[in-house]
């Protein structure tokens, strides 16, 4: 939904270490022990002319460079706060500082390849990737894994890398009644899909459709199914079905180590717990993904607003007591994505309506239900109280709509945010006790996250079917946290390019203003796709006692890290220079 996620971006700047001797690093350009031109003619070669070497997506728009015009530089400009044009690009991603600004659409900056991996697999089979992992290993070169860039972390993307574009792996095939694991005997009844990785939400929505069916996903077109299922997924239908990583019956990837394996509850069954909630980029690139579907549900949707004026005394207890009614919501059926402000424009102007508000404003759905009576029967009560509370002062608007199918809802609804800029993000997982029990800290909490950017979001996206799952094979690896809490709550702030100052304040800003909110949240920690990139305790926060079990398989399938991200399982053994080399602690 367009207002409540254009702000929700993030980024991951590039860390810095002092001199470490180059024996201890990866192989980078430049150095020694990077490879030549011949030798990657010959990766070429065996690739079948897959291997790209691509210019700075944004080098038509500086001078100094061949690709220099001024009519491409002029629809790079345009698009570039498209999600789109960062998809289809095999080193582009969404946010601008993944690449240090080294090539930004504006001549006035200077524009260079430093940021971006050296070289890029264009994968279309899963040989295309062994060939490129077995290559990388070998030369102990890093190695980067992009599908569509839509990454908030920062993990696709690494300078002087080789990168793994998993964009093409994209068919779909449905599996009608039942799908058999492969290696064993045992059938899954329901249906199903096998989607390549590089797979995105719009064409699975689509295909699953025509069979009046559709995929627990994510809420933006262009989200690519790989790094999305890796990170746990969450999504408007969770509530009911469990995370998209509830649903996944097998996965093909391809290991360190340059296996090509299929796993599922019978084979590499640690792997496949590992997979499924415990971070991209970390224990293999995952090529394609068996999950089930569901019936398309009815959707009816509620879009609310629940607003006061900016200087309004009681502001910060209002909201609070909205949110300490998500979790009845929840239990109700309810699901879907709000929007906190402090200050906002007025979307009904009226004659003598102040021209800005505050408040919360929403859109919430029930599956299955036609009944707007059921739906008013849950809302009222809470415009209710709060005209008992705050009588006159506070404004209760909803609109009703319905959909024949979630394809049709989500025609309407689904992520029109940007990309092409730069921004921090951090969350929090609140649970029942943290919504109901204390509103007063509540409020003392939604009060200081304001302070960051007037603005953040509560996703209603967690309930019964997730704290209920039951993963095959027992379990997997997400954030336990996930397991009691309702909201996944967000906020961003934005900063300048080229600006030291400007990025320092906001990575202070963050973390002083959401404080309260980490106190609140010590025991369910954060979803790992949409998060602050530095957090302190990292391993805790993101995966909580899921941490020593995927720590130790990371150590096993990948004693060499061949693969490294951060914030990631197992990374603490490496860390990027300032110029982006990796090199050992």
């Amino acid at each position: 939904m367009t207002q409540l996620t254009q702000f929700i971006l993030s980024i991951l700047p590039f860390a810095s270490a002092g001199y470490i001797p180059d024996k201890s690093c990866k192989a980078f350009p430049g150095t020694p022990n990077w490879p030549s031109k011949h030798v990657w003619d010959g990766l070429n070669r065996s690739l079948g002319g897959r291997l790209l070497h691509p210019d700075p997506p944004a080098a038509a728009c500086h001078s100094d460079w061949p690709e220099y015009n001024t009519s491409t530089c002029s629809k790079i400009k345009a698009d570039w706060s498209v999600y789109e044009y960062h998809c289809d690009n095999p080193i582009s991603v969404m946010w601008d500082q993944y690449t240090n600004d080294t090539c930004l659409p504006d001549g006035n900056f200077p524009c260079s390849s430093k940021g971006y991996p050296a070289y890029v697999v264009n994968a279309t089979t899963s040989e295309h990737v062994k060939l490129g992992v077995d290559f990388a290993r070998k030369h102990n070169i890093r190695l980067v894994v992009k599908n569509t860039g839509h990454d908030y972390i920062g993990r696709s993307i690494a300078p002087g890398s080789l990168s793994i574009w998993t964009h093409h792996l994209n068919s779909i095939a449905y599996h009608e009644g039942s799908f058999k694991l492969h290696g064993c005997n045992t059938v899954i009844q329901g249906n199903a899909i096998t989607a390549g990785a590089g797979s995105q939400m719009y064409d699975l929505y689509s295909f699953t459709d025509k069979f009046n069916e559709t995929i627990v996903g994510g809420g933006g077109k262009s989200v690519g199914l790989g790094g999305y299922i890796t990170g746990g997924g969450h999504s408007i239908l969770a509530p009911r079905y469990g995370l998209a990583a509830d649903q996944v019956l097998q996965m093909e990837l391809v290991t360190p180590g340059g296996d090509i394996l299929t796993v599922n509850e019978k084979q590499h069954s640690d792997l496949f717990w590992a997979m499924r909630g415990g971070g991209g980029s970390t224990f293999g690139v995952l090529t394609s993904i068996t999950l089930k579907t569901h019936p398309t549900p009815k959707i009816l949707d509620s879009a609310w607003i629940i607003v006061t004026t900016p200087d309004f005394p009681h502001l910060y207890d209002v909201i609070a007591y909205t949110l300490s009614t998500f979790p009845s919501l929840g239990d109700a059926g309810f699901s879907g994505y709000s929007l906190i402000t402090s200050r906002f424009p007025n979307p009904i102007p009226s004659p003598g309506a102040p021209k800005e508000i505050a408040g919360i404003l929403g859109d919430f759905i029930i599956q299955d239900k036609a009944d707007v009576e059921y739906l008013e029967s849950h809302v009222a009560p809470i415009n209710q109280t709060i005209q008992e509370r705050w009588p006159g002062a506070v404004q209760f608007y909803a609109k009703t709509s319905s959909y024949s199918s979630f394809l049709k809802w989500f025609d309407d609804h689904y992520d029109q945010g940007t990309a092409g800029n730069s921004t921090y993000l951090i969350s929090r997982l609140l649970d029942k006790s943290t919504l109901e029990d204390n509103e007063a800290a509540l409020s003392n909490a939604v009060k200081s996250a304001l302070r960051i950017s007037n603005g953040m979001t509560a996703f209603l996206v967690s309930g019964k079917g997730v704290h209920d799952a039951k993963p095959p094979g027992g379990g997997d690896s997400v954030n336990p946290g996930w397991r009691k809490s309702y909201v996944h709550s967000i906020a961003g702030h934005g900063f300048l390019p080229f600006n030291d100052t400007s990025k320092k304040e906001a990575m202070e800003s963050l973390v002083k203003n959401f404080e309260p909110f980490s106190e609140l949240a010590r025991d369910t920690g954060a979803y790992i796709n949409e998060a602050y990139p530095f957090e302190q305790d990292f391993q805790h926060t993101f995966w909580g006692d899921n941490y020593p079990r995927l720590l130790s398989i990371k150590r096993k399938v990948d004693p060499n890290d061949v693969f490294w991200c951060t914030p990631c399982v197992g990374n603490e053994r490496w860390k990027q220079r300032r110029d982006g080399q990796l090199c050992r602690v």
